[in-house]
């Protein structure tokens, strides 16, 4: 595992790309593409998402190079870039996990000790 020097440009770097995973709407998007390439009426179907507010994210996911695009005729077709952000996902979601065990032992015992 790589150990980079967390400079202050390099932090600026990392909250700005955190900052664009901190919106429930764009890792929902992210999850649609998990399945494959797709268009925004696609993306908009499956997401609920009215077709202004998902190009909105999409144009940042894209900056941020989440996302990838590609026209094709009247059509723009996006894809996820790679799959490294579902490693967050899975890092933070076994985080979450942990203090769900933690917390259901505390109260476990609480009740006990009632």
């Amino acid at each position: 595992m790589a150990n980079y020097e967390l400079t202050p440009e390099l932090l600026a770097l990392l909250a700005e790309r955190f900052k664009a995973l901190a919106e429930p709407a764009r890792l929902r998007i992210l999850n649609a593409l998990r399945g494959g390439e797709k268009t925004v009426t696609e993306l908009m179907a499956e997401t609920g998402y009215g077709q202004a507010n998902l190009s909105k994210h999409l144009q940042l996911l894209h900056a941020m190079r989440y996302v990838e695009r590609r026209k094709e005729g009247l059509f723009t077709y996006y894809r996820l870039a790679d799959e490294d952000v579902f490693r967050l996902c899975d890092i933070m979601c076994g985080r979450l996990a942990a203090e769900a065990d933690t917390r259901r032992s505390l109260f476990e015992r609480t009740g006990r000790d009632a």
